[in-house]
């Protein structure tokens, strides 16, 4: 079903105003009017599309994992660090929501949906019957990488993204060659 251009529209600004207050003070004394005032459309265009700033900021995330899980998808057939490469373009194309979401700490339970989605990526790539992890917890090996992983993100995005996507993701590649 194709979504009306103006309904788009409006709910791309309602989104965007919600992680630029994000930045700029706690969620818990954000309002709908805040919001709406930022968006530049009135608090009825809000509550037309989110039942409140919650349900707003659920679909906001929902929506990075979503887009996440089909860039896995379509990065299966690529190797490892092109596969990383992408991902780490899609959070430099992304970056006001990931720095909001991760690195400012701005909202704890994404960063645990994020974690527990590349627990989900890596456990599908982790062998503990053989090679570096032989005999090892798979429950472990698994926290382990994808805990480190979502630290680097953190680490990256806190830090203005200091490396560009292709050298973070070699960096990142390097590391998780030793481990995985």
């Amino acid at each position: 079903m194709k979504v009306d251009r103006r309904v788009a529209k409006s709910q791309e600004a309602i989104k965007k105003a919600l992680i630029e207050l994000m930045t700029e003070k706690s969620f818990d004394t954000i309002t709908i009017q805040d919001i709406s005032d930022r968006a530049n459309v009135n608090r009825g265009t809000v509550y037309l599309h989110y039942l409140d700033k919650f349900d707003l900021l659920d679909k906001i995330m929902e929506e990075h994992i979503y887009n996440m899980s089909n860039f896995c998808e379509s990065a299966a057939e690529m190797n490892f660090l092109e596969s990383t490469v992408h991902c780490m373009e899609y959070f430099e194309s992304n970056y006001l929501f990931f720095s909001t979401m991760l690195a400012s700490e701005g909202a704890p339970y994404f960063r645990n949906r994020f974690l527990q989605f590349n627990i989900e990526e890596f456990r599908k790539d982790v062998d503990i019957t053989q090679g570096k992890n032989a005999g090892q917890s798979e429950d472990v090996v698994v926290e382990f990488v994808a805990n480190a992983y979502v630290g680097v993100v953190e680490w990256w995005l806190k830090n203005g993204m200091p490396y560009p996507p292709r050298a973070i993701a070699e960096k990142v590649g390097e590391l998780l060659d030793r481990i995985v």
